[in-house]
């Protein structure tokens, strides 16, 4: 039996400096999807001139970030030393634990002739005892991530978190939870079942696609119902298509938001803004980004 859609919808622009920022996550429909409690969609954008400046230093608490950059690279700083830079294919992630400060430059991608960026930043709630955590950070270029090719030519799948099949992500995972990249050519079809309780959501990155025997358009963020069941991914254009799949067990702790802190009491969120303002989460030495200049 295939699973109920429980809805669908575009994101709202919350753009950051030059980047285009769809956001998907939360939404007017959903808060969280599993242990996922945010999403931003950095669109497709052809990018002129190499930008210089970054997001801004920022700090998280509670949290891990995750991101995939499918076109481009993202520089990456924060205040535990770490500094890497990823290209197209690659991932970014960094647990906040118990507070860090990060900066991130998103440019079209320096070892190829491409200017198009195109990417996503995840925030991945943390169980409490991860909470209290020391910072971590790894970094995964796209050769690394877990991939393997779909049953009758239909396309690929790669694991950026999670498990699937004898595919295992290099992403530390502390919850029952997944994030796949599906790739499939025209005329071709790729189901998965979902066990009872599972929350989870699909994005759809190009063109058209065909969801449990429904059309949705480019960009739109669908949503399942958490019965056990099928999803079936149909591509019926005459080009390939991109979905990323999205979710896991439902997060059962208390969830308390704020800016960029997310904990389980509104004591935490005190805490974590008084630490931030009192310099416990150190700072960055370095400074991002390089000299901009024509392309």
């Amino acid at each position: 039996m295939k699973k109920k859609i429980s809805f669908s919808a575009q994101g709202r622009q919350a753009d950051v400096g030059p980047m285009i920022i769809h956001r998907m996550l939360p939404n007017t429909y959903a808060q969280k999807v599993g242990s996922f409690v945010f999403l931003d969609h950095a669109t497709p954008t052809l990018q002129k001139t190499r930008n210089s400046g970054g997001t801004g230093v920022h700090p998280h608490r509670g949290i891990a970030t995750l991101t995939y950059i499918i076109h481009g690279e993202v520089e990456h700083f924060d205040s535990a030393g770490n500094r890497k830079t990823v290209h197209s294919g690659g991932i970014q992630w960094m647990k906040a634990g118990n507070g860090i400060l990060h900066d991130e430059l998103m440019n079209y991608d320096s070892n190829t002739d491409s200017k198009l960026t195109h990417g996503f930043q995840f925030w991945i709630n943390l169980p409490a005892k991860i909470k209290a955590e020391k910072p971590d950070y790894l970094a995964v270029e796209g050769s690394e991530v877990p991939q393997k090719a779909l049953p009758d030519s239909s396309g690929w799948i790669k694991v950026i978190l999670g498990n699937y099949e004898d595919l295992n992500a290099n992403i530390p995972n502390y919850l029952p939870q997944f994030l796949y990249h599906i790739h499939l050519q025209p005329g071709k079809t790729f189901s998965i079942k979902m066990e009872n309780e599972v929350e989870v959501a699909a994005l759809l990155l190009s063109q058209k696609v065909v969801i449990n025997d429904a059309l949705f358009q480019s960009g739109e963020f669908v949503e399942f119902d958490r019965e056990s069941g099928t999803i079936e991914i149909s591509n019926e254009s005459n080009d390939d298509i991109d979905v990323l799949l999205f979710g896991g067990a439902p997060y059962t702790e208390p969830v308390v938001a704020e800016g960029p802190f997310v904990m389980n009491t509104p004591a935490e969120i005190v805490d974590a803004y008084r630490d931030f303002y009192t310099g416990k989460y150190g700072k960055i030495e370095a400074k991002i980004g390089r000299v901009q200049h024509e392309s």
